[in-house]
């Protein structure tokens, strides 16, 4: 029973084709702690079937104005790592402000959608780039980062982690509750 439900879940997500990665945007997140009032929030959403990546973001509160904005990747969370991204920053990222919205769909086919560096570091090409910076945020392992000029290496940023969708959590409830209906059954003694 605990394998069908196990079955189950692994189905849904292998047939998923959108994953969603959401963080909030904290100085206490920079590496060094940078202490500004700032926040904000950042969703990622890949979709692995049309190769694209939406990034939302909202920010307030910043001590600077911003100068970038982007998704470093690979490391582990507490660690700094060069950008994956666009650099300097995501394309029409509101420059110049201590608050705002953004709001872009990338082609990941496309190698202007990252820092060439990344490119080359993991693969050389757009779909070895994409499959590293997926597979580092599927990982844990990708922040979003905004600059200011008073932050100039990062005024407030977030580890993206991954936000499983609603068909998936009921998938996994479902399979928790197959789990412990055979586990119920094993406890049962039996009749003589």
């Amino acid at each position: 029973m605990a394998t069908a439900a196990a079955a189950l879940l692994f189905a849904g997500q292998a047939e998923a084709t959108t994953y969603v990665f959401e963080t909030v945007l904290l100085g206490a997140n920079e590496v060094p702690v940078a202490a500004t009032p700032g926040t904000g929030f950042a969703r990622v959403t890949i979709n692995d079937t049309l190769d694209t990546m939406r990034v939302e973001a909202n920010f307030s509160g910043l001590l600077g104005t911003t100068t970038a904005a982007h998704i470093h990747c690979c490391a582990p969370a507490g660690t700094n790592v060069g950008v994956a991204t666009t650099t300097p920053t995501f394309p029409g990222f509101p420059g110049g402000v201590s608050s705002g919205t953004y709001d872009n769909t990338f082609d990941m086919t496309n190698l202007t959608s990252y820092n060439g560096t990344f490119v080359t570091n993991n693969g050389g090409t757009a779909a070895s780039a994409f499959a590293a910076l997926f597979g580092g945020m599927q990982a844990g392992n990708a922040y979003f980062n905004v600059h200011s000029t008073s932050f100039p290496g990062g005024e407030i940023r977030g580890q993206l982690s991954y936000v499983p969708e609603p068909g998936t959590w009921a998938l996994m409830i479902a399979g928790f509750g197959m789990a412990g209906a055979a586990l119920r059954r094993r406890a049962r003694p039996l009749a003589a």
